[in-house]
């Protein structure tokens, strides 16, 4: 006699089964407080106004900074955010996500707070030059905001459950971008509202400085959302390495 005879294979699932299924598992996912809560303060760490747009009209209406040199303090800004990446990768990974934030936070808000000295006139006032400061300020804070965004992404990878990986790290990188149009969009609403244009030499920028300075830190009343019990690198809940 030939061998036994196998039993059939069930049929694979159909693609609507699958996608069914796919679905389900992602609704689940995104509505569990594992997810909602990180979610939560990704968006609020995004959405922070930002005096960014009105920093600009003062760099090179008021200041003279010419496009040539606005290229230069980008290049710097993109070479100082590979060293945001290296001080992350090399010091910060090893914390708690949140000292992580809560570290980035304070002293991104401290440093910040610099750009009183340029809008005021005082570091022209005591010699500093506006082209020196401006390009060293714009430097150390992108290296700073790359160093406070690389947690974001942790977080964000972390708060993904098997199954739907891709697809929910997407959603969470669509709420991160929301945030940071929310924030451009409050930035934008808080120049209109304190009238501050070229034409009155940028006086309500001080104040803006501040309110967005000070502004930066309400995220911080959200941090015990974040997840406390893994480093800041790859390693922590969720992943594969420490434990």
């Amino acid at each position: 006699m030939a061998g036994t005879r196998r039993g059939r294979r069930p049929p694979p699932p159909s693609i609507a089964a699958r996608a069914k299924a796919q679905a389900s598992a992602l609704v689940a996912a995104a509505s569990s407080r594992s997810v909602l809560f990180p979610a939560l303060f990704v968006f609020a760490w995004q959405a922070t106004p930002s005096p960014d747009a009105a920093l600009f009209y003062f760099y090179t209406d008021e200041l003279g900074l010419g496009p040539e040199f606005m290229g230069r303090v980008r290049l710097a800004g993109a070479v100082a955010s590979l060293a945001g990446v290296g001080a992350y990768s090399g010091f910060l990974k090893r914390l708690p996500l949140r000292t992580v934030f809560a570290t980035t936070a304070l002293a991104g808000a401290a440093l910040a707070s610099t750009q009183l000295l340029l809008v005021t006139g005082w570091s022209r006032a005591h010699g500093v030059s506006d082209a020196v400061f401006v390009l060293a300020d714009s430097a150390v804070l992108a290296a700073l905001g790359q160093a406070a965004f690389m947690p974001v992404l942790v977080l964000a990878a972390r708060s993904c459950p098997p199954g739907v990986e891709a697809t929910l790290f997407a959603a969470l990188m669509s709420v991160l971008n929301a945030g940071t149009a929310a924030g451009g969009a409050a930035g934008a609403a808080l120049t209109a509202a304190l009238g501050v244009t070229a034409d009155d030499g940028f006086e309500g920028l001080p104040t803006l400085v501040a309110i967005c300075v000070g502004a930066s830190l309400l995220p911080l009343a959200l941090l015990p959302l974040v997840p406390n019990d893994g480093k800041g690198g790859e390693g922590g809940e969720g992943g594969e390495g420490e434990k």
